[in-house]
């Protein structure tokens, strides 16, 4: 019998026969994201172990057949005609273990890429064990924190990063130390398509104090940003001024640009904070990608800015969605 499951009547590929692996064919992605929007994935796969992901990255190269990680959703677009090849949900639990004196010490912790972030926050604030506070309030999986370094104006993950663990193209696990890890402003330099784990540095500390240290951040941001509304968090990178070095607000150069309330079809630039899209019901990612050129266009006009996007886009096709001029179709409530 083939340790593959299928759940829905389309025949699976033979990529999954004979790996411990859950698929589905032709998987709707919209409700697994923030946005809730979005079209299916040819495969919809959850390894079950991590022989089975090593495997199966192993044939997909071999077949050159896209590979994708969804982590939480929280900071991704998918296309509405949705995307070719294999998205891979690594939420087993051997992709979500978290384990405390991981590498000896008394204050390290590894966890793996699928765990929730909040999760993981959480875990560590009932311990007393600070390092990762200045996380309150993103919304992540640890592994796709890693990825782009999220973080906010108390700091980011890299911050607190001990080691990571990641599959490469060719199915070897690979292991970095925090030494070798470039942690940029939402990048990172590890390009292995696959974060298995963290470790995390954590120092033993205060449970209240660092409870209510968290709770103060996590107030902040619920009194800056619209947490609860249906968006995928900052859709821009704060960008650079060429003449100082230093980071600018992206959100403020949307509000003086006078484009708070802004909408196309079913997304809209959200009134409380400019660098949130946000969706109501009926909203196609078109809608999104428009508003995204329109805000670009018209940020580069009045403030001779580039605006780059934070939030993922993924689609069928290799062209830069973010990219170019809107056809116009956007309206200021403002």
């Amino acid at each position: 019998m083939s340790a593959f499951t299928v759940t829905t009547s389309s025949r699976p590929s033979s990529l999954f026969a004979d790996l411990d692996v859950d698929v589905r064919t032709d998987a709707p992605l919209g409700s697994l994201t923030w946005y809730g929007i979005g079209g299916p994935a040819d495969f919809l796969v959850r390894p079950r172990t991590l022989e089975a992901l090593t495997s199966l990255v192993r044939r997909a190269r071999r077949e050159n057949i896209p590979v994708r990680v969804l982590g939480s959703g929280a900071n991704l677009l998918v296309a509405d005609e949705g995307v070719d090849g294999i998205v891979l949900k690594l939420d087993a639990p051997c992709f979500t273990e978290l384990r405390y004196n991981a590498s000896g010490a008394t204050e390290a912790m590894r966890v793996g890429a699928g765990a929730d972030l909040a999760k993981t926050l959480n875990d560590t604030v009932r311990r007393g064990l600070g390092g990762l506070a200045q996380m309150a309030g993103i919304p992540a999986s640890v592994g796709g924190a890693i990825r782009m370094n999220a973080g906010g104006a108390y700091g980011a993950i890299g911050d607190a990063v001990h080691s990571v663990g990641c599959l490469s193209e060719g199915g070897e696990v690979r292991v970095y130390p925090a030494s070798e890890i470039l942690f940029g402003y939402r990048e990172t330099n590890l390009r292995d398509p696959i974060i298995l784990w963290a470790a995390f540095r954590l120092e033993e500390t205060d449970p209240i104090a660092l409870r209510d240290r968290v709770k103060e951040i996590f107030a902040y941001k619920k009194s800056t940003q619209p947490l609860a509304d249906h968006s995928a968090g900052c859709m821009f990178k704060n960008p650079t001024d060429p003449r100082t070095g230093d980071r600018v607000s992206a959100g403020k150069l949307i509000d003086l640009a006078g484009l708070k309330g802004s909408t196309v079809g079913g997304a809209y630039v959200s009134p409380q904070h400019g660098n949130f899209i946000a969706v109501k019901s009926g909203a196609r990612a078109h809608d999104i990608v428009e508003l995204v050129r329109h805000i670009k266009r018209v940020v580069l006009e009045k403030h001779g800015v580039e605006l780059v996007t934070e939030v993922v886009h993924w689609s069928r096709t290799p062209e830069p969605a973010f990219e170019g001029a809107a056809a116009g179709n956007a309206k200021s409530k403002e």
